[in-house]
């Protein structure tokens, strides 16, 4: 399979990303093959407009129970919101992958 090159987000989280708040974000099995290293074009979900290009840092199993504080805060959220949204996105979800990345150009 190749790496993915693209990735979208919620519009409301495009502010934090470009300022450097969100660091990580979480996704499930079908979208945890990103590849450390690699540059991926960034878009929002609603309407596809492309906002910036991210390089992949890591792609990390991660068990919803065992989200912390940390990754709240690499999410710039509080962990009670973070465990909130994923649930809202990916309700009963078990198995997530944290995929950090740091804005390009």
């Amino acid at each position: 399979m190749p790496a993915p090159t693209t990735m979208t987000f919620f519009a409301r989280f495009e502010a934090d990303i470009l300022s450097g708040k969100k660091t990580i974000t979480l996704r499930d099995e079908s979208e945890s093959h990103y590849v450390p290293g690699s540059v991926v074009e960034v878009s929002t979900l609603e309407d596809g407009r492309v906002f910036c290009r991210l390089e992949i840092l890591s792609v990390t199993p991660v068990q919803f129970d065992q989200l912390s504080e940390a990754h709240a805060r690499q999410e710039n959220m509080t962990l009670p919101q973070l465990k909130a949204v994923i649930q809202e996105i990916y309700p009963g979800i078990e198995h997530l992958y944290e995929v950090s990345y740091r804005l390009v150009g």
